[in-house]
């Protein structure tokens, strides 16, 4: 209740997945309070929920999408090996230097969406641990970049909730 109250809070705000990282804090704080104890879900729901999300990405592609990777596929690779190997190479200097478990800091460092890094944390068992890192990152992420790209390029200035 506490998460899906405080996703629709946030959901008023127009911050980008605004209504995921409300979900992720009101769950979390109230289960940090101590006032519940902590849920058992039912077995299989990380299973119809991974399903349900890799739909919804699922359906996001189409012809177009096709058609552009034609003309962006070195670029995806490049963008991708890279990122995989900086997320590895961070995650290990974390898990070494600031004593974090090494599957929390490579998965809380890794490329991916909050919720597919979180069901990925889940299954090793670190879940919430990953999502409170990709929260983190995907909060400073919204904030910032659109105001680098407006300070980079004044003529294509966009608002927040745009």
């Amino acid at each position: 209740m506490a998460g899906s109250a405080l996703g629709a809070v946030l959901l008023l705000t127009g911050i980008p997945a605004a209504p995921l990282l409300g979900a992720i804090l009101g769950a979390g704080l109230l289960s940090v309070s101590g006032q519940l104890e902590v849920a058992a879900w039912p077995l299989g729901t990380k299973t119809v929920l991974g399903i349900g999300i890799g739909t919804v990405i699922g359906t996001g592609i189409n012809r177009d999408t096709l058609g552009e990777l034609q003309s962006l596929w070195k670029p995806a690779l490049v963008i991708t090996f890279t990122l995989l190997l900086t997320g590895i190479v961070v995650g290990l200097l974390i898990s070494k230097y600031l004593g974090v478990e090494k599957v929390v800091a490579i998965l809380g460092a890794a490329p991916g969406g909050t919720i597919g890094m979180s069901l990925v944390g889940a299954e090793f068992g670190v879940g919430a641990a990953v999502a409170a890192l990709h929260a983190v990152r995907l909060i400073t992420v919204l904030l910032l970049i659109p105001a680098v790209l407006n300070f980079l390029d004044p003529s294509r200035s966009i608002g927040l909730t745009k």
